[in-house]
């Protein structure tokens, strides 16, 4: 199977797939539960979130294994399980996404800031090359590290998987917009400083997730896109921003609105488009049907 970098030299746009942690808090995941023991405890639930994207024409599909490294798993008494689960994370995923379908390997942040002490650079990058050498076991063909908002720890990241794996590599931030209208991560990056600091890092595709509805993402890309013409651009959008009501957040965005935005945020420059929180098979079965269709 030809890679994803390869396909998008090619022209194709590609479908990633949507939400994760959603899906699995309606299937029952109780809050303070970890996720990811759900690869080795409830792996036909985490199966079927996967086969839902395949079925809705992603044509890649990611990995429980979002806070599947060292540092969060000791939040639950499961530092020691790090191959194990991701091992197992990447193979119900690669079940799911069978012989023509590309597993995203999934990286989230440590919860440790470098610039406050909390960790060294070395133990954050052996945190990263433990998650990731297992993913790739289990058969992931990409990383995808997200939600970044600290451009060291992603440089620490990407630098992680491109030395101890040979999987692709994806990195995508988090920006929110200023009351200035300016994108910006947590820690004040911009999409362009994004790129400027991480297109010569050996990454493979940037881009960004979460925070944001369709809409928003459709100006990040551009910037993104005026800074570097090149580099491959992953979009996963949010099903709007979250709403909060009676302890309950909820996500407005439909998979119509989604979709008819579709063409606007291609012409922008995104080369593969998913969903991050709240977006579900059935946005991702329209966001498939314009893509396949343009």
């Amino acid at each position: 199977m030809e890679t994803l970098i390869e396909k998008i030299k090619k022209g194709k746009t590609l479908v990633s797939d949507g939400a994760w942690g959603t899906f699995l808090q309606k299937k029952g995941l109780a809050p303070g539960e970890c996720p990811e023991l759900w690869n080795i405890d409830r792996p036909n639930d985490v199966f079927d979130i996967a086969k839902s994207y395949v079925d809705a024409g992603s044509d890649m599909i990611e990995t429980n294994s979002f806070g599947a490294n060292s540092f969060k798993l000791a939040h639950f008494g499961l530092a020691d399980r790090v191959r194990e689960i991701n091992v197992a994370a990447a193979q119900i995923s690669k079940k799911a996404a069978g012989s023509n379908r590309y597993v995203l390997g999934s990286i989230g942040p440590t919860g440790k800031i470098l610039m406050m002490g909390d960790v060294t650079v070395d133990e954050l990058y052996n945190a990263f090359k433990e998650q990731a050498m297992a993913l790739e076991e289990g058969g992931a063909d990409a990383i995808v590290i997200e939600t970044m908002t600290d451009l060291d720890e992603a440089k620490c990241a990407i630098r992680a998987c491109k030395e101890n794996t040979k999987c692709q590599v994806i990195c995508t931030m988090t920006f929110e917009k200023s009351e200035e209208k300016v994108y910006h991560t947590m820690m004040g990056v911009t999409p362009a400083q994004m790129v400027i600091e991480l297109s010569n890092s050996g990454v493979d595709v940037l881009g960004a997730n979460w925070g944001n509805g369709i809409i928003d993402m459709i100006g990040i890309t551009e910037e993104i896109r005026n800074e570097n013409k090149n580099i491959p651009i992953l979009i996963h959008a949010n099903a709007g921003k979250p709403v909060y009501s009676n302890g309950v957040t909820t996500f407005k965005e439909t998979p119509q609105q989604m979709a008819d935005m579709v063409k606007k945020l291609i012409s922008s420059g995104a080369n593969i488009i998913g969903g991050c929180c709240g977006t579900t098979p059935e946005h991702i079965k329209l966001v498939s049907d314009v893509i396949n269709k343009k």
